[in-house]
């Protein structure tokens, strides 16, 4: 495969999950000539109700990311592996929330009328998203209840564009639907445009430090055993990429604000793998003790806005010195460079901004695509690019910033040909997800939910630890590092 040195256009001639695979690994400098692996994508789109290939994408980026765990085992052992990943399991994956089922009920999500599209006096579409705080922002610069029709009433009296960036000034969330041709022509759709999708960038020049030591090949080894993994995200990108992780053997501890909201169900898809601890920032002991974490830790994953952890001592460079060899992750909504790069955002405005939304059902009655495609790929992505970036620390060396985001993702899922016009979307039928449902002991009692979808001959993907609820356990790590 060629490395390529401009940004990657990813999509546009692929014609399999297969190929697209090899496109994405070729634009991370991936050679496949030392450990060759083999590969099955199996079925095809449409599985969820829309015209672009979101199971398709999610397999390859599932496939690309087994195949890069693969090799990080052949850096210590030496042997190469058969990788297979089903796309109707993959499509599922893109909603693995709403696969969870503990002692034979569901997990329900309450309604959010702050968070929908709502059509403006100049007949254009908002997406608000009053998720967290920025609901009550959002109420108050409308003046209005949190009832539905008080917010369609309010947001009728606003044009489109002065609303969003009304929301904007404020801190809250919320975009203007756009076509993919006018985001295109956007500055920070230009700005996307111009960026990878996987963006890895060394950030210094430290020495190459070994996966972990060649000799051990102990029965319970896996890719990413003695990797040790700082997650500070939430919902959902980031803490699917460090759940990615967990899935691979590293040690993930997830690091949370006691002081901050969140979404139950979205905590326990997510958490697998993981221990959980609390941190207050704004306490200088835990800054402290986040401190001392660091200077033991392989990837640190944020998805905070620009400034606010560097201020507290944990910008990249920052990091870089204090652990030489760190592989840093940021993760956001609307990309790292650009006027929006500091503007919070969600699944819901990634698809709304890029066009998605848009072409998904046309923009008099705009709908969005029916799974986090944006949120669990991005999450993805970014896994596949902390273990690129270790592999390139084994051999070149270097401390390494990952950049993903979700407007990325949405223009990199838009670029893939479509399925045909008159394609049935298959849907997914919970019976045939089986092979992927496992069961765990957790404090909410007998859970069952999809487990990882890839599938690894030598070291298939697992979960070591059940999730559970944030703040459960001492922010220490727990095992020896791997150097």
């Amino acid at each position: 495969m060629k490395v390529q040195d401009a940004p990657p256009k990813l999509g546009k001639e692929i014609n399999s999950p297969v190929a697209l695979v090899r496109e994405l690994l070729a634009t991370l400098g991936r050679d496949n000539a030392p450990h060759p692996h083999a590969l099955a994508i199996d079925g095809c789109d449409p599985i969820v109700a829309t015209r672009f290939r979101a199971g398709e994408a999610a397999a390859a980026v599932l496939a690309a990311q087994a195949i890069t765990a693969a090799d990080l085992w052949s850096l210590r052992a030496g042997a190469a592996q058969r990788v297979a990943v089903d796309v109707r399991a993959a499509a599922a994956s893109l909603t693995s929330f709403a696969y969870l089922r503990y002692s034979g009920g569901a997990f329900e999500r309450a309604a959010n009328p702050t968070t929908a599209l709502y059509r403006a006096r100049d007949g254009n579409w908002v997406h608000l998203h009053g998720g967290f705080r920025s609901r009550d922002v959002t109420l108050k610069l409308l003046g209005c209840a949190d009832e539905a029709a008080a917010i369609a009433r309010a947001v009728a009296q606003w044009n489109a564009q002065d609303l969003e960036d009304a929301l904007a000034e404020r801190g809250a969330c919320g975009a203007r639907l756009r076509s993919a041709a006018e985001w295109r022509d956007h500055p920070q759709g230009r700005a996307l445009s111009n960026a990878p999708v996987v963006d890895i960038e060394r950030i210094d020049a430290a020495p190459p430090r070994p996966v972990a030591d060649p000799g051990s090949r102990h029965p319970g080894a896996r890719p990413l055993s003695g990797i040790r993994v700082l997650d500070l995200t939430r919902v959902l990108a980031g803490p699917t990429c460090a759940r990615t992780l967990a899935e691979h053997g590293a040690e993930v501890l997830h690091v949370r604000s006691p002081n901050l909201p969140f979404i139950e169900p979205f905590v326990i898809d997510t958490n697998c793998g993981k221990r959980s601890c609390y941190l207050d920032l704004e306490n200088r002991s835990d800054v402290d003790r986040l401190t001392d974490l660091a200077r033991e830790a392989d990837v640190f994953s944020q998805g905070y806005r620009p400034g606010v952890l560097a201020r507290r001592g944990f910008s990249p460079q920052a990091l870089a010195e204090l652990r030489p060899g760190i592989i840093v992750v940021s993760i956001n909504c609307y990309g790292h460079s650009g006027p929006w790069q500091a503007r919070p955002g969600w699944e819901q405005l990634a698809q709304t901004a890029t066009g998605m939304a848009h072409e998904q059902a046309g923009s008099e009655r705009p709908a969005l695509v029916p799974a986090a495609v944006n949120d669990y790929i991005t999450g993805y992505l970014g896994a596949l690019g902390v273990m690129r970036a270790l592999a390139r620390r084994a051999t070149e060396g270097g401390s390494w910033h990952v950049r993903v985001s979700l407007s990325r993702t949405a223009m990199w899922v838009m670029s893939i040909p479509r399925v045909p016009t008159d394609a049935a979307p298959a849907g997914i039928d919970v019976a045939a997800l089986a092979p992927w449902m496992i069961e765990m002991d957790t404090k909410w009692g007998r859970l069952s939910r999809l487990g990882p979808i890839a599938r690894m001959s030598a070291t298939p993907p697992r979960w070591e630890l059940p999730p559970a609820p944030l703040g459960s356990h001492p922010a220490r790590w727990e095992s020896p590092p791997s150097m």
